[in-house]
């Protein structure tokens, strides 16, 4: 034989004895592991998967400003037990105690017996993720986790805690949806949602295995993994929870007794733009509940609430002035094809008034004429401008911008631009422009301008959030931001702030009713058409619109305040009927709340003390009246020898003079009170009995008789 021979035998001997059978073998094998056995390997890897998963970090609360609660995220576990992560002799050690526990605490369905005939069951079966009880409380997991065996820990004694977190508003509905929500599937809202990466913090990750892949169960394989998730900062708000009930319950008293759509009302701080109080309320199958930021997402057109800014464009001109005289064509006047009336009763009888009363009275037709004239055609004041003059101040108003709230979904307001095609411009849009219509403003944007006006004309930015806090302390404040330093000179606001107290004081104002003897706010009714349409038979209306927006106290203003009931369907549609009432409810509640807003009564003149104001003929001891009349700083003159003494006024100063009560007799007790009455009386030896509260009117024994231990029943009113 040769040696390629040789060689060729040894390579078919290597093939077929070995290679061949191997291949086969192998191919039989990985048949065998991917097809015959594969679903047992698949799930065999499925349920020994591990990955690195995410921690969910303890989220921030969000406060009033007075550290009140607004929204928490309360803990609550899931507890789970692993059969299997202890050893033989530790769970044999421990399943009858540990049977006994669960059976009274937490397994009440199953005897001590039938626990230990579970636990045992659960010992022999695979399942390593077994509950106990679902949304315990912390202090139940702190109680079960002593048990026997548990209280080895998660590794050794297989007790799992899976920790939620259920977010809560100790409050209610108070501002629901200024705080908002953060939910899977869904739009984040309101404080909670803009601010979702400063609440929520940083999530850990641990490295965890997956136990039952049916339902997406993990348990973490040991504590050396966890990168600790970073806990959220807190949020201070400008909130202010008494001033947040207030207009909360006035606005719902108002959307009911109306049979409203819905209803917004909004108070801010003037000085600094803080807003203390947000709500909106909007009809539901389930009754009122806030849906909807009504006062930060819609966009309205106004009706009579900017004919402030009409006026404020014709004095910033120079065009009028408050006394100037104006044609109101007795409440009726055409534009081009469309007819404007006043509803002010007073119109219908003048055909001519001064600008001041226009206002005061709500005259659209004066507003309007007065714009139209200054503004509609070239005139020598205005040159070419026209309507762009117009329309310019209505821009140095700030009332084309948005605010820029801390919340999302804020409306940008809507301003014709003069003459563009684009926005429809024609003949009739200025002067329905200048009482409110064909443009919008979100509540809070025309509450902005407001505000200004009481604040001298510095227009404050509305906002939400004062302080972010980490653990107590301040990691971030805002600071309240100037919008503009003055929307006008001081000479139109100091006319337009006259204007708006007019519109409350004077008789014919549309909230003269409203006005309040115990302190002085300014402000504007509005009443306002919506889904109207306009056509050759005239306007069809589909309903009213009732808004007020104001400040109060006119002397110094604290607070500035609107509100805004959509479609009212009965008790009236005028805004000083429907809104006015609600603005003054929310007023006096605050200024009845807040002592700041009360002027202190020592800070008065001291008055004249008068025989009336003195407390004539009062009857007590003499020390403690002298007390009384120093600590009150009221002068008195005498020092009669006797323990009682009795007050007569002389002029402005009081007299005391004594008061004998004879140890033997039954002494005159009628002006004393009680105190006073029972240690002279008892102290005699007589049995007092007493018939009503006060001071002593009248008593049984004249005084006197001979004292002889009998009773003595005094009558007190």
């Amino acid at each position: 034989m040769d040696i390629k021979n040789e060689v060729l035998y040894r390579i078919y001997i290597l093939l077929f004895g070995i290679v061949v059978p191997v291949s086969i073998a192998l191919m039989y094998r990985t048949v065998q592991i991917s097809v015959v056995e594969g679903e047992r390997w698949r799930t065999q890897g499925r349920d020994n998967y591990l990955e690195y998963r995410q921690v969910e970090a303890d989220r921030g609360n969000i406060l009033a400003a007075d550290g009140s609660l607004l929204a928490t995220s309360i803990p609550y576990f899931d507890l789970f037990f692993d059969p299997h992560a202890s050893s033989e002799e530790a769970y044999m050690k421990n399943v009858d105690t540990l049977a006994q526990c669960l059976a009274t605490y937490v397994l009440k369905d199953y005897t001590v017996g039938g626990a230990r005939e579970f636990l045992l069951s659960l010992r022999k079966a695979t399942d390593r993720h077994v509950i106990l009880k679902r949304r315990a409380s912390y202090s139940e997991k702190k109680f079960i986790e002593e048990f026997p065996l548990f209280r080895l820990g998660r590794f050794k004694g297989g007790f799992i805690a899976e920790k939620r977190s259920e977010r809560k508003r100790p409050f209610g509905l108070l501002a629901q949806r200024t705080i908002g929500y953060v939910r899977e599937n869904a739009k984040p809202v309101g404080l909670e949602g803009q601010l979702d990466t400063v609440l929520g913090g940083m999530p850990g990750q641990q490295l965890m295995i997956r136990v039952d892949p049916r339902e997406d169960l993990w348990m973490p394989v040991d504590d050396l993994t966890l990168i600790e998730p970073e806990t959220g900062s807190d949020i201070i708000t400008n909130l202010d929870i008494d001033i947040q009930d207030i207009t909360e319950q006035a606005l719902m008293r108002a959307v009911n007794a109306h049979d409203a759509e819905w209803g917004t009302a909004v108070v801010m701080e003037v000085e600094t733009g803080a807003i203390r109080a947000i709500a909106n309320l909007g009809r539901t199958d389930e009754g009122w509940w806030e849906t909807y930021n009504y006062a930060v997402g819609t966009a309205i057109e106004p009706g009579s609430t900017i004919k402030a800014a009409s006026v404020m464009a014709l004095l910033e001109d120079d065009f009028v002035d408050l006394d100037d005289s104006i044609r109101i064509y007795k409440g009726r006047a055409q534009f081009y094809d469309d007819v404007m009336e006043d509803a002010s009763p007073y119109s219908a009888k003048l055909d001519t008034i001064r600008m001041r009363e226009a206002f005061i009275i709500s005259s659209n037709v004066g507003i309007a004429t007065m714009v139209q004239d200054h503004y509609g055609e070239k005139t020598k004041a205005n040159g070419n401008e026209g309507a762009a003059r117009f329309i310019k101040r209505l821009k140095q108003f700030n009332l084309n911008q948005p605010i820029g709230i801390e919340i999302d979904g804020e409306a940008n307001p809507y301003i014709k631009e003069a003459f563009s095609e684009k926005d429809y411009w024609s003949g009739t849009t200025l002067p329905w422009m200048s009482i409110g219509y064909e443009m919008k403003v979100t509540p809070l944007q025309l509450l902005a301008f407001y505000n200004a006006i009481a604040n001298g004309g510095e227009m404050m930015k509305p906002y939400l959030v004062s302080e972010i806090q980490r653990f107590g302390e301040t990691t971030h404040r805002i600071r309240p931001t100037v919008i503009d330093r003055r929307i006008a000179t001081r000479k139109t606001i100091a006319k337009m702030q006259e204007l708006l107290v007019s519109v409350v004081e004077d008789e014919r104002g549309t909230a003269h009713k409203l006005q309040s003897n115990r302190y002085t706010f300014a402000g504007k009714t509005g009443t306002a058409q919506i889904n109207y349409t306009r056509g050759a038979r005239g306007t069809r209306i589909g309903g009213y619109q009732a808004s007020f927006v104001g400040y109060f106290p006119v002397e110094k203003p604290k607070y500035s305040c609107i509100v805004v009931i959509n479609r009212p369907r009965r008790g009236g549609f005028y805004g000083g009927d429907v809104a006015g009432p609600v603005f003054r409810e929310i007023a006096d509640n605050i200024y009845t709340a807040k002592v700041e807003l009360h002027a202190p009564i020592n800070l008065s003149p001291k008055p004249i003390l008068v025989g009336n104001d003195l407390p004539g003929f009062s009857i007590g001891d003499q020390k403690d009246m002298k007390t009384v009349f120093q600590y009150l700083d009221i002068p008195y003159y005498g020092a009669p020898e006797t323990p009682i003494a009795v007050t007569r006024v002389q002029s402005d100063s009081l007299i005391l003079e004594r008061r004998t009560m004879p140890e033997d007799r039954v002494p005159n007790v009628v002006g004393l009170g009680l105190r006073d009455a029972l240690y002279t009386l008892e102290n005699r030896g007589l049995t007092v009995e007493v018939d009503g509260f006060g001071k002593v009117s009248q008593q049984s024994l004249l005084p006197g008789t001979r004292i002889k231990g009998q009773a003595i029943r005094l009558f007190l009113r």
